[in-house]
């Protein structure tokens, strides 16, 4: 898919959420790691968006993640910051954070270096929140580390947006 189909349909994926979110008076949040802002910048690239969003958190650094989103220091220690303990958090910090209604957390490895046996370059997990379930999905991406960044970003709004339908 070239970078201008997937920028549309990143868009449109974020149109139909804001307008899904707005028919229920409800706010967004994101915590992003290796998205490095792309969700929020596909948000806020939307007209209007201030009606459902209103904060986002780039928490790159593990510093980050336990300073702005109380990630606790013995869940990065024990299972690292690509994990779906550490999404689990910071999804939770964001909505503590920001009163959100719904939250979209995500962590990976985007390469080209940082991989490892168990946690290869393209590892990526994602957390959302809504008032009533959190759940996570683990992704394996392929391509650089735009690729994978552009990935994590379509598929994380994706997934919420075909929650609230």
């Amino acid at each position: 898919m070239s970078d201008l189909s997937n920028s549309q349909t990143v868009n449109s994926f974020a149109q139909q959420l804001g307008e899904m979110l707005c028919k229920k008076n409800a706010k967004l949040t994101t915590a992003e790691s290796c998205t490095g802002g792309g969700i929020s910048e596909a948000i806020t690239a939307v007209s209007g968006s201030s009606q459902w969003f209103e904060f986002g958190f780039v928490t790159y650094a593990n510093s980050a993640k336990q300073q702005l989103l109380g990630v606790s220091k013995q869940t990065l220690d024990q299972y690292g910051a690509v994990s779906e303990q550490v999404v689990e958090q910071m999804a939770q910090g964001a909505i503590q954070q920001s009163r959100a209604d719904y939250a979209i957390a995500v962590s990976g490895i985007a390469g080209p270096e940082g991989g490892t046996e168990d946690k290869p370059v393209g590892t990526v997990w994602v957390c959302w929140q809504t008032p009533t379930q959190s759940w996570t999905q683990k992704l394996m991406l392929p391509g650089d580390r735009q690729a994978v960044r552009t990935a994590a970003v379509k598929k994380s709004l994706q997934q919420l947006l075909q929650h609230l339908i």
